[in-house]
């Protein structure tokens, strides 16, 4: 596998950061205990290694650091609850409590390489100890967001044939409702104080298990999580990744989107189901053996959060355009931030207007950042670049990004396209490996040398790039990607609608949310309609992840077709936006 970026990228980057910064009396890269044995790699110079296991390859090393007294005392990992109870690790605790961790997966579970795992958990210490013991024992991780339904979890564990289940004692009912259908399942662990029926209990297990672990020699493209994603027709599709996508990929560009030294402490508020949480709060910033700092957050709430910028050392803040959209509706008057430095936004643009707020009130720029599961962050606006309203950033290291149409021709500046990746005639390391059991989709999200993402851009003279929106339907909600089929899906099976479309509409705080058009069956056609689309709604939150509700909904006498009896979303889109 050969290097698959231009030299001259990642030295135009060196060149504008250059690794100046010290910690503890060292220079920045005295990561270089764990950074120069890749130097070669990134300078070009040497291929990629054929093995690499991110837990014993880079935590382990860090590990290995912090014993010598070359890092400074902050945690590896920091969490709270908001309540006053609070968890501080190592590295070298981290290594311990996580080889228990495997060791119950291996040796009480059964559990091999390459089995699959579904981890539904909300954020609490124990998703990051799964997290590495799925990486030590070479097994798949697949996280789920904790509003999944039973019948979202049904799908997920069918589809991906997962032999174990890890979740709370919240969601175990509805496991439970589900396992008989499922014939690969095996184990179902729970983090929970209490027991249940025909469940283990991860959190008594792991602490009375042997610290003694080996482990897994795995290869750079060995699988190590898939990511359920949603898309505008059928079931969400299985994204894989491998441990080099997710794993070694921080190593070779280290620095396009987070600028971490061992003594910052990163907070990022994203859903444990989303690969913002793996990239922001695992593999990139424990890289730079940097400290993950974590709150419960049972719901996102602007108090909580402005508190804990107080309270706690933080230096980066990573969160959705939602977040700081909420934020600046505060008063900031009694806040002071010690020590927040840089703050990032992702998973949708984010309004000028509120970049501008955010600045005022405490100083500190946003920068942008863009990807998608498929691919990591491949763009963003990094430290000591120029900040431009509206765009997200350049294209990262690693990554030749490009606007191309429908041809796959590469377009001008200041021409709006799709956002593509170049994918031959090598296909970059952080780019996913393949839409699992699907190989058609796999296929169509190729179109020539590029991967296309179905995203809509420009990028100006500057190569800075900017998101015009979705090419297809799915909506993205406060960070969570919805697709529409799904919540039709769940609308039709209520008897008052006849038939619906599922389109975004424009909100101020969630940047877009779920909008219903939906034609009444006749004998609904006289209901108080008022009355009828909280039911709807009510019906959605219990069929499908109460987040893909539909927060409007508007009742119709027909949908717009085409000739062929196709639903015209994209002209009920285009309404909702005022682009007719």
């Amino acid at each position: 596998m050969k290097l698959s970026f231009k030299l001259q990228t990642l030295k135009s980057l060196w060149a504008l950061k250059p690794p100046s910064r010290t910690f503890h009396g060292h220079p920045r890269l005295l990561a270089a205990d764990i950074y120069s044995q890749y130097e070669s790699i990134r300078r070009g110079e040497q291929e990629i290694p054929q093995y690499f296991n991110f837990a014993s390859d880079v935590l382990d090393k860090w590990s290995e650091i912090e014993k010598a007294g070359k890092r400074p005392p902050n945690p590896a990992f920091w969490w709270i609850d908001g309540k006053g109870e609070e968890v501080k690790w190592s590295f070298e605790e981290l290594g311990v409590l996580s080889r228990k961790v495997a060791n119950v997966l291996t040796k009480v579970c059964g559990l091999q390489k390459g089995d699959r795992t579904v981890v539904i958990l909300p954020r609490v210490p124990e998703w990051w100890l799964v997290n590495v013991a799925c990486m030590r024992a070479g097994i798949v991780l697949i996280p789920g967001i904790s509003l999944l339904s039973a019948k979202d979890i049904l799908y997920r564990l069918q589809v991906s044939k997962a032999k174990c289940i890890v979740t709370n004692d919240t969601l175990a009912p509805a496991v439970d409702s589900v396992a008989s259908e499922c014939q690969f399942l095996k184990t179902k662990l729970m983090v929970s104080k209490g027991s249940r029926e025909g469940w283990l209990n991860l959190s008594e297990l792991y602490r009375n298990q042997s610290a003694d672990h080996t482990c897994l020699k795995t290869r750079i493209q060995d699988s190590m999580s898939i990511f359920f994603t949603s898309g505008t027709t059928g079931s969400p599709k299985m994204t894989e990744h491998s441990q080099g996508s997710l794993g070694f990929r921080p190593l070779l560009s280290e620095r396009y989107w987070l600028d971490l030294t061992p003594s910052d402490v990163i907070w990022s508020t994203a859903d444990t189901g989303w690969i913002l949480a793996s990239l922001a709060s695992v593999f990139d910033p424990w890289v730079f053996g940097s400290c993950i700092f974590i709150h419960k957050l049972p719901r996102i709430e602007s108090t909580a959060i402005l508190n804990t910028l107080c309270r706690f050392p933080i230096d980066t803040l990573v969160g959705a355009p939602t977040l700081f959209r909420m934020l600046v509706q505060n008063d900031f008057s009694s806040y002071k931030f010690m020590n927040l430095k840089h703050c990032i936004s992702g998973g949708e643009p984010l309004n000028p207007e509120v970049m501008e707020q955010w600045k005022s009130k405490t100083g500190v720029d946003i920068h942008e950042v863009y990807g998608q599961t498929e691919t990591g962050i491949i763009c963003s606006v990094f430290e000591g670049m120029k900040i431009k309203p509206g765009s997200m950033g350049k294209a990262a290291p690693l990554y030749d990004v490009q606007i191309v149409d429908k041809n796959a021709n590469i377009l001008p500046p200041g021409q709006q396209g799709e956002i593509a990746v170049r994918s031959k005639p090598i296909r970059p390391l952080g780019l996913f490996s393949e839409y699992v059991d699907n190989p058609k989709k796999t296929a169509e999200s190729e179109r020539g040398d590029f991967y296309v993402t179905g995203d809509r851009g420009t990028v100006d003279e500057d190569g800075y790039f900017q998101f015009f929106g979705r090419d297809d339907d799915i909506i993205i909600s406060s960070g969570y990607r919805i697709g529409p089929f799904e919540v039709e899906s769940a609308l039709i099976e209520h008897p008052a609608v006849a038939e619906t479309a599922v389109v975004s509409s424009p909100d101020p705080l969630r940047g877009e949310v779920v909008k219903a058009f939906v034609v009444l069956s006749p004998t609904f056609s006289s209901r108080d309609l008022e009355s009828l689309t909280c039911d709807l709604q009510e019906h959605v939150k219990k069929t499908t992840a109460p987040y893909k509700y539909p927060r409007k909904v508007e009742f119709v006498q027909e949908l717009p077709k085409t000739v062929t009896g196709k639903i015209k979303r994209n002209e009920l889109r285009n309404k909702e936006w005022g682009r007719m």
